[in-house]
C-alpha cells in the first residue's frame, strides 16, 4: 500500500468547503483523470477513472461522515484505495483540508509510480484544483450534511 498526505488551505469557510466535497458527482471538475462519479444511495459511489491510460472502475462505501469536519470511505471492489478527508476551521473564511489516502497500486508501471511519487503529486494537484474551483465560485454546488457511521 502507498500511503499519501497532503493538505491545502481554501479560503472559503468550513460548510462552504465540506459541503462542496460531499458532491461527489462534481468531482470529474477538478480530479484529473476522474472520469465519473456516481452516487448510488447514501453512502455508496461508483468511479470510473483513467490510471496511466487504462480505465479503471470500483466502488467504494462512506465509512464516516461527520458535517464540517470529516469524510472517510474505503473500495469495496475493483481498484483498491481508502481514505479521511477532514476539514479545520482556521478562521471565518479560511478553511484547511486534509487528505490522507491508502492505494494499492496494480502492476509493475503503477508500483513504479507510486514509488517515484506520482500519487502524492495528483492528489496535491487535484487540491490544488478543488482550492481554484471552490474559491472562483465562493459557494458550493450543493450539500449533504447526513452523518454515516456516528454513534
Amino acid at each position: 500500500m502507498t500511503t499519501v498526505r497532503e493538505s491545502i488551505d481554501v479560503n472559503v469557510p468550513i460548510s462552504t468547503a465540506y459541503n462542496q466535497w460531499t458532491q461527489f458527482e462534481e468531482f470529474p471538475r477538478f480530479m484529473e483523470g476522474v472520469k465519473s462519479v456516481t452516487q448510488q444511495g447514501e453512502t455508496s459511489l461508483h468511479w470510473v477513472a483513467e490510471v496511466n491510460g487504462t480505465t479503471k472502475e470500483w466502488d467504494a462505501q462512506i465509512t464516516e461522515q461527520i458535517p464540517d469536519e470529516r469524510v472517510a470511505w474505503a473500495s469495496v471492489d475493483g481498484a483498491s484505495n481508502a481514505g479521511i478527508v477532514t476539514f479545520q476551521r482556521l478562521d471565518e473564511s479560511t478553511t484547511r483540508v486534509d487528505v490522507e489516502m491508502e492505494v494499492e497500486p496494480e502492476g509493475a508501471v503503477e508500483s513504479a509510480g507510486a514509488a517515484m511519487g506520482f500519487v502524492g503529486r495528483s492528489v496535491k494537484d487535484d487540491l490544488k484544483r478543488f482550492k481554484e474551483f471552490i474559491e472562483a465560485r465562493g459557494q458550493e454546488t450543493g450539500a449533504w450534511r447526513g452523518e454515516v457511521g456516528v454513534r
